[in-house]
C-alpha cells in the first residue's frame, strides 16, 4: 500500500510560479503512480458528505422505485446490479449517472441529439444536492486542467479551451459486499474521458495500475482495441487507502490521446469489500461537439469527436438499455455523424508543441 502524493489546489490559477510548480509536481505524480490527490476544501467535503447520505438514501429505496429513474432520451438514471459489463463479465455495482440535465424545451433535444434530454432524478432533493456537489467539482476541474497544461509547457487554457460548457458527467455508484460468488466490482478498464476526480468511503476497493515500462496501452477512442480487462491479474496494482476529505485524481484516454501517451489513462478496477461501499466518479470533459486534436504534430484525419466517443461507449456499455434502443430506432446516429461533421470542418489543425512534449 502506497502513499499517494496529495495537493491543495489553490482558489485562482493565474500562471505563476508557485503554479507552474504545482502543475509540474501533478505530471510528475501521473507519470510515476498514475494518480494523485487533493485535499478538499471545507466547502467540498461539506457537500461531498451530503451527496453520499442522499445516494445511500436512494439505493436504499426498492429496486422498482429506483427503476423507476431511467430515462430513453439520455443516459443519466439509474443502472441496476449486473447491467454494465466489463470485458464482456457483469459489474456488481448499482450506479446513478448524472448526465448533463438539457429540458426538454431546449433545441437539441428537439433536434434529437443522442443522449441530450431530463435527467430523471428521484427528487428534488437529489437534484440539489448532486448539482452542488459536481459544481464543486468542475471548479476544482478546470483549475486542475490549467495547472496540468503549465505542468506540461502549455499556454494556461490550452485544456480548459475544450472544456467549456463541458460535457461533465458523473457516475455514484454502490457496491455490496463480497459474498461467496463474487469479490469484483468493477472489472480492470480506462476510463474514456478526459479527467477523473473520485470521492471514496471508508471502506475502501479501489485499485489504480501505475504506469509500467514498456507496458502497452490499448487506444479506446479506437474501433477494435479497449482497454477492458487487460492486465487485471497481473502485478503491479496500488490499493488507494480511502482517506478523510481527498479527490483521487487521474487521466482518462482523452488526455492520452492529447498527449500522445506521454500522460497515460490509469487502469483501476474495483474489489468487493467486507461490507457495503459508495463511491463517486466525476469526468471532467470536453464539450459535446468538441474535435479533440493530439496537441503535438495535429493532423486533420486524427481526432476525437467528443459526442460521437461519449456516445458509443455508453452504447456498448449498454446496448440493451432503452436509451441505446431508443438512438437506433429513431437513427440518432446520423444526426450524431452530421454534427461531427460540422465539428470536423470549423476546426482546422493548430500545432501547440509542449517543450516537454517535444523533448519525448
Amino acid at each position: 500500500m502506497a502513499e499517494l502524493e496529495t495537493f491543495r489546489l489553490p482558489h485562482v490559477v493565474s500562471g505563476s510560479e508557485a503554479d507552474v510548480a504545482l502543475g509540474l509536481a501533478m505530471i510528475r505524480a501521473w507519470r510515476r503512480d498514475g494518480i494523485f490527490q487533493i485535499r478538499m476544501s471545507p466547502a467540498q467535503a461539506d457537500k461531498a458528505r451530503h451527496a453520499f447520505e442522499l445516494s445511500r438514501r436512494f439505493f436504499r429505496q426498492p429496486l422498482e422505485e429506483k427503476q423507476r429513474c431511467v430515462s430513453d432520451s439520455t443516459y443519466s438514471g439509474y443502472v441496476a446490479s449486473g447491467e454494465e459489463l466489463t470485458a464482456g463479465e457483469a459489474d456488481y455495482s448499482e450506479v446513478f449517472t448524472v448526465c448533463k440535465d438539457v429540458p426538454l424545451t431546449d433545441a437539441r433535444v428537439h433536434s434529437g441529439w443522442p443522449c441530450h434530454g431530463p435527467a430523471p432524478w428521484p427528487d428534488e432533493a437529489y437534484r440539489l444536492g448532486m448539482t452542488a456537489h459536481t459544481e464543486e467539482l468542475g471548479s476544482a476541474g478546470e483549475r486542475l486542467l490549467r495547472l496540468a497544461a503549465l505542468g506540461l509547457g502549455l499556454d494556461i487554457d490550452a485544456l480548459t479551451a475544450l472544456t467549456k460548457d463541458g460535457w461533465h458527467h458523473m457516475r455514484v455508484l454502490r457496491f455490496p459486499a463480497r459474498s461467496p460468488a463474487t469479490t469484483r466490482g468493477i472489472g480492470a478498464h480506462t476510463d474514456y474521458g478526459m479527467l477523473v476526480i473520485a470521492a471514496q468511503d471508508d471502506v475502501g476497493g479501489l485499485w489504480v495500475r501505475p504506469p509500467v515500462e514498456g507496458e502497452q496501452r490499448k487506444r479506446n477512442w479506437l474501433q477494435g482495441e479497449s482497454s477492458a480487462g487487460m492486465y487485471e491479474h497481473d502485478e503491479p496494482w496500488t490499493f488507494v487507502k480511502p482517506v478523510p476529505d481527498v479527490l483521487t485524481v487521474f487521466p482518462g484516454d482523452i488526455l492520452q490521446f492529447l498527449t500522445r501517451g506521454y500522460l497515460l489513462s490509469t487502469p483501476h478496477k474495483v474489489v468487493l469489500a467486507s461490507r457495503e461501499r459508495f463511491a463517486m466518479a466525476y469526468f471532467h470533459e470536453p464539450h459535446f461537439e468538441a474535435c479533440v486534436r493530439p496537441l503535438k504534430d495535429p493532423t486533420r484525419d486524427e481526432f476525437i469527436h467528443y459526442g460521437t466517443h461519449f456516445t458509443h461507449m455508453f452504447m456498448r456499455c449498454y446496448p440493451d438499455r432503452v436509451t441505446t434502443q431508443r438512438i437506433l430506432d429513431e437513427d440518432r446516429l446520423t444526426t450524431l455523424a452530421w454534427l461531427r461533421e460540422e465539428a470536423v470542418q470549423r476546426t482546422a489543425p493548430v500545432e501547440v508543441v509542449p517543450r516537454r512534449l517535444a523533448a519525448g
